[in-house]
């Protein structure tokens, strides 16, 4: 990797501002004072001082677990709201990193903030049948009638009809009904909509499944960590 790409990955400075620190012979890599932005490194192995000081280790590939609270927008940049990947700490923030699919502003739940393409694209695929479970209250009594619909697969408009999905009601009545709903794809408000077209409104809606790991009890709203390989296996099983 060229060395001011690396410096630029880890957010220490832009390629441009990249010059004045190698010109202030500020890097040293393996004992060595970088002269030059394109000279080439290996961050997973080098040792990379900056000013003295010992740089971490450079991830390739990156994967995180959030629980994403209400009120943040699923996005990497927004001009007007505090995304997902502004809860990431600067250190661990690099300028590759993206949420995995989509949970509305007012949805809370599990979400995966990564930098590999190719695993958002195995985990979002409807081919996939990656499961995707999620904890609802709803306004209105869940019926044996709305169950089977989506069973079925509820028509949403002309264009688009979900696929079929597991509704699981856990509690149901004339006020607010409890229900957990398993769905295989992620359109847009699909949840949400979904309900609406058996004439019933989400009123709170927090994701706590994906594939074959679920939500961590111990991880609060807005908090993320690094996520295991055990995890990472866990979220592809079907």
């Amino acid at each position: 990797m060229r060395l001011d790409k690396w410096l630029n990955d880890l957010k220490i400075c832009s390629r441009r501002e990249s010059g004045k620190y190698i010109k202030q012979h500020r890097i040293v890599v393996n004992d060595v004072v970088m002269t030059n932005g394109k000279q080439h490194i290996s961050p997973e192995t080098d040792t990379i001082t900056i000013d003295g000081e010992a740089r971490r280790s450079y991830e390739r590939d990156l994967y995180y677990i959030m629980h994403k609270p209400a009120g943040v927008v699923t996005a990497t940049t927004d001009r007007m709201h505090e995304t997902v990947i502004d809860l990431i700490a600067d250190e661990d923030n690099r300028k590759d990193l993206f949420p995995v699919g989509r949970l509305d502003k007012d949805t809370e739940g599990l979400l995966v903030i990564t930098n590999d393409g190719p695993l958002a694209h195995r985990l979002l695929s409807p081919k996939k049948h990656i499961e995707k479970v999620y904890y609802a209250q709803i306004d209105g009594e869940v019926t044996a009638a709305d169950v089977k619909t989506f069973e079925e697969g509820v028509v949403i408009n002309e264009e688009f009809t979900a696929q079929p999905a597991k509704l699981n009601v856990l509690t149901s009545g004339e006020g607010v009904s409890e229900v957990e709903i398993t769905v295989y794809e992620g359109k847009f408000h699909q949840v949400k909509r979904m309900f609406i077209a058996v004439e019933k409104e989400v009123t709170y809606l927090k994701r706590i499944k994906m594939g074959g790991f679920d939500l961590p009890a111990d991880l609060e709203l807005g908090e993320y960590r690094h996520l295991t390989a055990e995890e990472m296996g866990q979220l592809e099983d079907k």
